[in-house]
């Protein structure tokens, strides 16, 4: 089960990489289209915090201290710096998620998240559905600006 989590983490930040990659013009990145309150370049800072938070400071003991409201405030970060931040988080999360034994699936995540406790397997899904959640906003956002 951990590879098969791994391979979709991957999978879509992979994705998520060539949804930025696709904005012909980078400042769109940072744009906000009608209807849509927050910037493609907002949401991967944020799901770049997400899990560097949840995957690599709490499972992989990576020392990573999240500022999420940063993740929605900073503006114009280039898009070479944010690909080579996806980058270095594809190893992080086969780090955090390799490692973990059946138990420690079944056991509880170390952390309350939104006031609920949840078994580690569980909020690794949870977390997978949280970050293609995003990356189809991202590339509706993308569609959006480029029709």
């Amino acid at each position: 089960m951990n590879q098969w989590l791994i391979n979709i983490f991957q999978r879509d930040l992979l994705k998520l990489k060539e949804e930025l990659s696709l904005y012909q013009n980078e400042a769109d990145i940072w744009k906000l289209a009608n209807g849509v309150s927050n910037s493609a370049g907002n949401l991967t800072l944020h799901l770049i915090g997400n899990l560097n938070h949840f995957l690599g400071a709490t499972l992989g003991n990576t020392g990573y201290v999240r500022n999420r409201d940063a993740e929605f405030a900073l503006k114009d970060v280039p898009r070479e710096k944010i690909l080579a931040d996806i980058d270095a988080l594809l190893p992080i999360v086969s780090a955090a998620i390799l490692p973990l034994s059946t138990a420690e699936l079944e056991q509880d995540f170390p952390l309350e998240v939104g006031g609920k406790r949840a078994a580690t397997g569980q909020f690794l899904i949870h977390l997978i559905a949280h970050l293609s959640y995003h990356l189809g906003q991202i590339n509706y956002h993308r569609r959006l600006l480029t029709a």
